[in-house]
């Protein structure tokens, strides 16, 4: 049994569902939040402008990304749209608060970071899409 790929895919399922829904809280205001208008507004009062726009890229940027992940499909693409995503949340929003999450810090934006690197610099294992297309 390949339990190292067991493993990866566990964390690709885990790590890349979960960031294609928060796509999906931007973009369709899913699971409890506020969809491109409210996320847009956010974005203006932190200095990503134009809101709306950006909060459309972010959102279509976490979905692609994220399934991708979750498929073990171009897995150095996904690693990078998460990858960029997560340091524009840092630069913009939780790097002036420090590192732990309980301040509202960037813990969790480095957490995701560090995995999406980490699969994409070792593969995302047997049980991937990506080994059958090439």
């Amino acid at each position: 049994m390949d339990y190292a790929s067991i493993g990866l895919l566990v964390i690709r399922l885990v790590f890349g569902l979960t960031f294609a829904a928060h796509g999906a809280q931007k973009l369709f205001g899913w699971f409890g939040e506020y969809g491109i208008e409210g996320t847009g507004g956010f974005f203006e009062s932190v200095g990503i402008k134009p809101g709306k726009p950006m909060a459309a890229l972010a959102g279509v940027s976490e979905v692609a990304g994220g399934l991708l992940f979750a498929l073990g499909l171009f897995v150095p693409v996904a690693a990078a749209l998460i990858v960029s995503t997560m340091l524009v949340a840092i630069v913009k929003v939780t790097g002036k608060n420090g590192y732990w999450i309980t301040a509202e810090g960037y813990e969790y934006s480095v957490a995701i970071i560090a995995v999406s690197v980490g699969v994409a610099l070792t593969g995302p294992g047997a049980y991937a899409l990506g080994r059958f297309i090439g």
